[in-house]
């Protein structure tokens, strides 16, 4: 049987709301009854965390005060869904394993990484990569509504931050500030504002003050105009790009599924998606999907693909020009 030090971590990881920390117990209880001959129990304690693992992440209500500025999911994406450069894959695969092995890294006087700064063009997976930070952690996912966050009204904004990292200090999970630039800009910008100096200073109090069990994740699509100090908040950095040749191919294969043909050249076709973020290449996919099953056909042709991913770029160009 387990022995009475696991027992007691059992129930101290579950009444302080730690299941990654119950988790790893539960897993090394397993592994203890396995030693001992009881292959059969080890088995179904597996079993049973493996399905519990699979359940998705509890989403409660906010107050009224707070619910139309924090959108609240429960992600089911896994790192496996995320198409980047295996480097990328990497750093968010140690984001994943400095926090569920936080508890490790106390017992030394380390912190796990927690404040991470996703920094790209749109649609390169940032919002993305928070989604499968969540769906990893099997932890509800709270998007900071910002455009609602940022008001006309002196000291209204940081009054709202202020709530917010409130909630992040007393209910755990992933908090993304999307679109982060509305009040990380550089503070010395010559249109720069008061209000916004203010807001932008109670932000980096609040970020540097938190000690909570939340990941906290700003994602912005303008890096260069953020203000310096800000950098020095994060754990990490992350740099997105628009996907090289390799995962574009990867991107593709992986959206159009059994719905590509067995003779198309991915390499041909993948040079036609260059200059596309990641989001656009699977939107033509996705678009090439639907005029298949609309015709009738079983598979999308390279033609057709090529097509919808040629009005991807006409629409790209369009919005540029404009």
């Amino acid at each position: 049987m387990a022995t009475a030090e696991q027992i007691k971590s059992l129930i101290r990881s579950h009444f302080t709301d730690h299941p990654e920390q119950f988790r790893t117990i539960a897993l090394q209880v397993a592994a203890h009854e396995a030693k001992q001959g009881h292959r059969s129990l080890a088995l179904e304690i597996r079993t049973l965390v493996d399905k519990a693992g699979a359940l998705p992440a509890r989403v409660i209500p906010f107050t009224p005060d707070l619910e139309h500025l924090v959108l609240a999911s429960a992600p089911s994406e896994r790192l496996g869904m995320l198409v980047q450069s295996e480097e990328m894959r990497a750093r968010i695969y140690r984001i994943l394993r400095e926090y569920r092995q936080k508890t490790k890294l106390e017992k030394h006087g380390l912190t796990h990484r927690r404040k991470i700064l996703l920094a790209g063009p749109p649609g390169t997976g940032k919002t993305l990569t928070a989604a499968v930070l969540a769906g990893e952690l099997g932890l509800p996912l709270f998007t900071i509504m910002m455009d609602k966050i940022v008001t006309k009204f002196m000291g209204e904004t940081s009054a709202k931050l202020r709530q917010i990292f409130d909630v992040i200090q007393e209910r755990r999970g992933v908090f993304l500030f999307d679109e982060f630039d509305a009040i990380g800009g550089e503070r010395g910008r010559d249109d720069d504002v008061g209000e916004m100096r203010r807001v932008l200073n109670s932000f980096l109090q609040f970020i540097e003050r938190d000690t909570s069990d939340s990941l906290v994740v700003a994602a912005t699509n303008n890096p260069r105009i953020l203000d310096q100090a800000l950098f020095r908040r994060f754990d990490d950095v992350l740099h997105y790009h628009l996907p090289e040749r390799a995962e574009i191919e990867r991107l593709i294969e992986n959206r159009l599924g059994s719905f590509r043909q067995s003779k198309m050249r991915l390499e041909r076709t993948a040079k036609m998606a260059e200059s596309l973020s990641h989001a656009e290449i699977v939107q033509a996919c996705d678009d090439a999907i639907k005029e298949t099953i609309l015709a009738d056909r079983k598979t999308v042709t390279a033609k057709l693909l090529v097509r919808m991913l040629e009005e991807r770029r006409s629409a790209y160009k369009a919005t540029i020009r404009g």
